[in-house]
């Protein structure tokens, strides 16, 4: 079964093009077919690390978000992955209703994953209700608590948002915190996790020990992504 699956939020700095980072990363190290989208026009932060692999398209353009899914028509056991910028979700919306793009995609055997990246802000359960509300149980949802963006997830845990989302067959997973200067390192090269994993020289490459706590987030991350069964 292919999957599409867009990394959103709504909302800005939530570490939306991290969990696009990581997954592209977890989909190649499972040696799977994927492609790579990124709405950002300014920073394109997904298509900086996975150059290979994402390439840029415009959302307000039902032209350019038709691009998204036109592989599948012939191969559609691939995944898709779109890091989805802030504000995007009014003309996404659109193009998927419009497009009667769930019920499509059904037909050919894909499934339709929308990923919330939360942090711990109120701002973050409301927008998984508007999600909800704009799609309901149509799509598969994984809500992603970003320990990057937060430690204290109790308002998202004690929600009816939340709650709700569960009853519909929402999955929730916890995204680790990546030492912070390790972070910096790898942005600053530009690099994939296992670019920057295997890179051993230049100024911003990472020591022994920061390589290592990097493989040890990845293997955790995983560990979680695994029991998506995505």
């Amino acid at each position: 079964m292919g999957t599409l699956n867009f990394i959103g939020g709504e909302k800005g700095g939530v570490g939306k093009s991290v969990v696009s980072r990581v997954l592209a990363q977890y989909f190649i190290d499972q040696e799977r077919t994927f492609t790579g989208f990124d709405t950002d026009r300014s920073h394109a932060s997904f298509r900086r690390f996975y150059a290979d692999y994402a390439s840029r398209v415009v959302v307000d353009s039902y032209e350019g978000l038709d691009l998204i899914v036109s592989g599948f028509e012939d191969n559609p056991a691939q995944s898709v992955i779109v890091d989805l910028a802030a504000q995007t979700a009014a003309p996404l919306s659109r193009w998927v209703k419009d497009s009667d793009l769930i019920a499509l995609l059904q037909e050919l055997g894909v499934s339709v994953n929308f990923w919330h990246v939360a942090d711990a802000g109120k701002d973050s359960v409301d927008l998984l209700q508007r999600l909800i509300d704009t799609y309901g149980d149509l799509a598969n949802y994984i809500v992603v608590k970003n320990m990057g963006r937060g430690s204290d997830f109790s308002l998202l845990e004690v929600s009816p948002e939340l709650n709700y989302a569960l009853g519909i067959g929402a999955r929730v997973i916890t995204l680790n915190q990546l030492h912070e200067a390790s972070m910096r390192k790898i942005d600053r090269q530009n690099a994939s996790f296992w670019g920057a994993i295997n890179n051993k020289s230049g100024p911003d490459a990472l020591g022994m020990l920061e390589r290592q706590r990097v493989k040890t987030w990845l293997k955790s991350t995983y560990a979680a992504l695994g029991e998506l069964a995505l």
